[in-house]
This record gives C-alpha cells, sequence and structure tokens, in this order.
C-alpha cells in the first residue's frame, strides 16, 4: 500500500511590506533552512493584519477549435490576474496613505501638538508601489514588482465595547513591469523547493 509524506504545511499570517517601485530586493540568503537576511530599509513593514493576507492569481484560457475536430486542439492563454489583499490592523494615515496609492500626508508640530492631515491622490496621479510578504518561518518570500492598489477600503469605525476593530483593507493589484515578471516567489530550503 502506497504511503502518503507529511505535508509541508504554512500555518502562520506571515509579514507584509510595502516599498516604491524599483526598490532592490533582499538578497535571499539562505542558512539553516531559512531565509537570514533582512530586507532593506526602504521595505516598510506593513504591521499586523485582521486575518493575514490572501495572495491571488488567475490564468484565463480559451480553446482553439478546428472544424474537423470536436475537441480543442490546444488552448492558448488569453489573460492573467493576480493581487495580495489583506486588512491593516494599524490605522495610520502613512498606511492609509500607502493604501490609496499615494496623495499628500501633511504633519504639522511635535509631540503632544502633532497633527497629520492627507488628501488623496487625483485619479491618474496614483503611485504604483512594491509588495513583499514573508511567511514567519522564514521559509517563503514573496515580491510582487508592480502594484495598484483597487480593491474597495471601508473604514467601520466600531464601538469601543466590541471586540473588533477598525482596518484598512487593501487589494493590491499585480501589473506587468518593464521586467516583464509580475511576482516571484522564493523558497529556502529543500523542504519548500
Amino acid at each position: 500500500m502506497p504511503t502518503t509524506a507529511t505535508p509541508t504545511l504554512l500555518t502562520d499570517p506571515g509579514y507584509l511590506f510595502w516599498a516604491p517601485l524599483a526598490t532592490a530586493e533582499p538578497t535571499n540568503t539562505v542558512a539553516g533552512s531559512a531565509f537570514t537576511d533582512a530586507w532593506p530599509a526602504a521595505w516598510i513593514n506593513l504591521g499586523a493584519t485582521a486575518d493575514g493576507s490572501a495572495f491571488s492569481y488567475e490564468t484565463s484560457v480559451e480553446p482553439i477549435k478546428v472544424a474537423e475536430l470536436l475537441d480543442p486542439v490546444k488552448y492558448q492563454t488569453t489573460e492573467r490576474m493576480g493581487n495580495i489583499s489583506f486588512a491593516l490592523a494599524s490605522l495610520t494615515l502613512a498606511n492609509l496613505k500607502r493604501v490609496l496609492n499615494g496623495g499628500i500626508l501633511t504633519v504639522v508640530g511635535t509631540g503632544a501638538t502633532t497633527m497629520s492631515s492627507y488628501t488623496p491622490p487625483a485619479p491618474g496621479a496614483e503611485v504604483r508601489s512594491m509588495i513583499g510578504w514573508e511567511s514567519l518561518d522564514a521559509t517563503i518570500r514573496l515580491i510582487a514588482y508592480q502594484c495598484l492598489q483597487g480593491g474597495d477600503i471601508a473604514l467601520d469605525f466600531k464601538a469601543s465595547s466590541s471586540a473588533e476593530y477598525t482596518t484598512i483593507s487593501a487589494q493590491f493589484n499585480f501589473e506587468i513591469p518593464s521586467s516583464g515578471t509580475p511576482f516571484k516567489l522564493y523558497t529556502a530550503g529543500t523542504a519548500r523547493g
């Protein structure tokens, strides 16, 4: 009777990072079957999320048919779309600016007199960014090279007695950068390869 190998599971939400376009990637140094290098300073850790994040990638294909055969002779890829979505637990104007693809964040005063304001970008003036993700066990990394957030953002303000809290939802959609690669996944060690 055949045996089934123990699966290599992933059971953690990982860490999310945001960076301006063309930011250098981590060097992806591996030791002890894990990534040991730090993300470059330009990669900003987005902080905790409500439920982790979800990577999605969809490929659409269409059949190519000929009159003499009932079955398709080939399938042709006609469309690919990907994104990563999450709800940030840290409600800050800096995170809102990242999720709304830029805009103007103004800070006046210092310490206890600090006041900040945010104005979203004009349509067409949105800024693309890069998104990174790494598993808590440092065995998987994702780099999305050019993204534009385009999901529905709803700030649900809850009663203070509720166990719920306000999050900033985001869906960063992958675009094709000049390199031609929308994203890349890296793994460390032989178990994830």
